[in-house]
């Protein structure tokens, strides 16, 4: 497996009021994670000579961040869509220009956004796994 640049990386969502429309890419991203952790139990018992764990669930999360860029559907729609479910469906690509290498699923996105005199508009957000997340292709 070869060493990868960031640039070509993206972030494909939902983000249309009221969800339900493709995903497409959100502009003007600058950075994208995606974390994958474990539930750890505590199963320490007397005379054990150190802590020790059971794995529960796994659980997949993450952020992205860039600037606001009006052009494309606002992640401000997704955050405070109130209906009864309102994942997005989403794809996490590592490299575009290898387009069979990514995560997909849905989320439950947050959106914030920041602005300064001396600055341009930022959008930073996170969102939490509401189906199971797959990587294709990830090893």
């Amino acid at each position: 497996m070869a060493r990868k640049h960031g640039r070509n990386g993206r972030l494909y969502a939902d983000f249309s009021s009221g969800g339900g429309a493709a995903a497409t890419p959100i502009a003007s991203l600058r950075q994208w994670s995606i974390d994958f952790t474990t539930d750890k139990v505590d199963a320490t018992a007397f005379g054990d000579t150190n802590k020790q764990y059971l794995a529960g669930l796994p659980d997949s999360s993450g952020t992205f961040s860039g600037l606001y860029d009006d052009s494309t559907a606002s992640a401000y729609a997704a955050a405070i869509d109130n209906t009864a479910n309102n994942a997005r469906k989403f794809y996490l690509y590592p490299d575009t220009n290898d387009t069979g290498k990514y995560w997909f699923g849905e989320g439950l996105f947050d959106a914030s956004y920041s602005a300064s005199v001396d600055g341009a508009i930022e959008l930073s957000g996170n969102w939490a796994a509401s189906s199971n997340i797959i990587g294709v292709g990830i090893s």
